[in-house]
C-alpha cells in the first residue's frame, strides 16, 4: 500500500469561527493551532499545509486562570544594550487582546516556512464583528 501524500489540488481549506467569549486562553490557542495545521483531517501531512483558516472573535473576553494575568510577562529585545522591553499579560489584554491570542497560537506551530504560512491563516478580532462573512465560516465548538 502506498503512502498518501496530499497535493495542492486535493486540499480544501475551510473557514472556522471560534468565539473566545469566556474561553481559557491556552485551550483556545491549542484548538486554533490544530485547525490551522490541519491535524483534525485524515489527510494531514506534517510537511504540507493542509490546515484551515481560523477567525477568532471576541478576543477581549478571553480568560486566563490563576495568577497568570499579573505574573505572566512577554519579553522582546531590540538587540541593543538596555533594549529589553517587558509587558505583563494584564496590560496587553487591556489594550491589545488580539496580540495575546496570536502569541499563544504562534507558540504552538512550527518555526519554519510552513509555520509562517500557517500563521497567516489566523485572523483575530477584538469584538464580535469580522469581515469574513463572504467565506461562509462555520462555527467551531469545543
Amino acid at each position: 500500500m502506498k503512502t498518501f501524500v496530499p497535493k495542492k489540488d486535493d486540499i480544501e481549506h475551510k473557514w472556522w469561527v471560534i468565539d473566545a467569549d469566556g474561553k481559557i486562553l491556552g485551550r483556545l490557542a491549542t484548538e486554533a493551532a490544530v485547525l490551522l495545521r490541519g491535524k483534525h483531517k485524515p489527510t494531514f501531512a506534517a510537511f504540507v499545509d493542509t490546515g484551515d483558516f481560523v477567525v477568532v472573535i471576541n478576543a477581549a473576553k478571553i480568560k486566563v486562570t490563576g495568577r497568570k494575568a499579573a505574573d505572566k510577562a512577554y519579553y522582546s529585545h531590540s538587540g541593543y544594550p538596555g533594549g529589553l522591553k517587558t509587558e505583563v499579560l494584564q496590560d496587553l489584554l487591556a489594550h491589545k487582546p488580539e496580540e495575546v491570542i496570536k502569541r499563544a497560537v504562534w507558540g504552538m506551530i512550527p518555526k519554519n516556512k510552513l509555520g509562517r504560512a500557517v500563521y497567516k491563516k489566523l485572523k483575530v478580532y477584538r469584538g464580535a464583528e469580522h469581515p469574513h462573512a463572504a467565506q461562509n465560516p462555520q462555527e467551531h465548538r469545543f
